[in-house]
């Protein structure tokens, strides 16, 4: 009985082993200095969930519509908030896993803040812009209340929203058990 016992740990040590390979495979934790030195008020396990949603770990993607890099940033959006941090940028710095980070953030913190800390308005406007999630807001169709929205119209919006949020519990596992290493 004790040979079978050994047998079933190195068994379950090698399932276990082998679904933490799996799941760091799928969901790679990169660029965490540099996360979470430009997290601010968000924890890092969003800004990775976004960065999964947005490229997968891709520094140099570009989307369809223009969006660039690990947080795919439109080059309009990633100026202004350059601006707005006081950062000397040229358009090709977008590309830079560091900057790119640092800039999504902050647009990330800056819609935090506008939408009271609600992560659902926030991502919904970093995913199809804050005019757009204002309109929302004031359509009583689809915020009974104007602080919530009840519905989300675009199913890109809606479908990118589950992605992120999925991914964000993922993250928050992942670096759970980094930090307890």
């Amino acid at each position: 009985m004790k040979k079978y016992l050994k047998c079933f740990a190195v068994v379950f040590v090698l399932f276990i082993a082998a679904g933490l390979y799996v799941v760091n495979t799928r969901f790679p934790v990169r660029y965490l200095d540099i996360i979470e030195a430009h997290a601010g008020e968000i924890d890092p396990s969003w800004i990775l969930a976004v960065i999964m949603a947005e490229s997968s770990f891709r520094p140099q993607v570009e989307s369809p519509r223009g969006a660039q890099g690990l947080m795919q940033l439109m080059p309009g959006t990633a100026a202004e908030m350059a601006q707005r941090m006081g950062m000397d940028f040229s358009p090709e710095d977008v590309w830079k896993p560091e900057i790119n980070i640092a800039l999504g953030s902050f647009y990330l913190n800056r819609l935090m803040t506008y939408f009271n800390g609600n992560i659902q308005l926030a991502l919904a406007a970093y995913n199809a812009g804050m005019g757009r999630v204002n309109r929302w807001l004031a359509d009583p169709e689809i915020s009974a209340n104007g602080e919530y929205l009840d519905v989300i119209p675009f199913p890109e919006t809606r479908t990118y929203l589950q992605r992120v949020q999925f991914n964000q519990r993922v993250y928050a596992v992942l670096l759970a058990i980094r930090r307890r290493i």
